[in-house]
């Protein structure tokens, strides 16, 4: 983990950061599943801690029959890193 030395979040802006992480993993997930092979997609994005803050992302992913070529599991891990790249371009802004 990398130390960024930003200020202490405010409320809105660790909303804001949850926000762009969880619409960092939604758009990757999409980009490689077309929305009807998406049986189910909840997306979980918790961020603890005032300095530093620790950011969560935790995804649940069904896909349809149809997507037995695509591994899930590594979709998902790919998407949580995603997430975790905005996470980070969002904090570095903030600087």
């Amino acid at each position: 983990m990398v130390e960024l030395g930003f200020p202490e979040l405010t409320t809105e802006q660790i909303e804001l950061l949850c926000q762009t992480a969880e619409d960092a993993a939604r758009k990757y997930v999409l980009s490689k599943v077309t929305h009807k092979n998406i049986e189910f997609l909840d997306i979980i994005v918790e961020a603890d801690g005032a300095k530093p803050v620790n950011v969560t992302v935790e995804i649940d992913l069904t896909l349809t029959p149809q997507t037995k070529d695509i591994d899930a599991e590594a979709l998902v891990k790919a998407a949580v890193k995603e997430a975790h790249k905005a996470t980070e371009n969002f904090l570095r802004k903030l600087k």
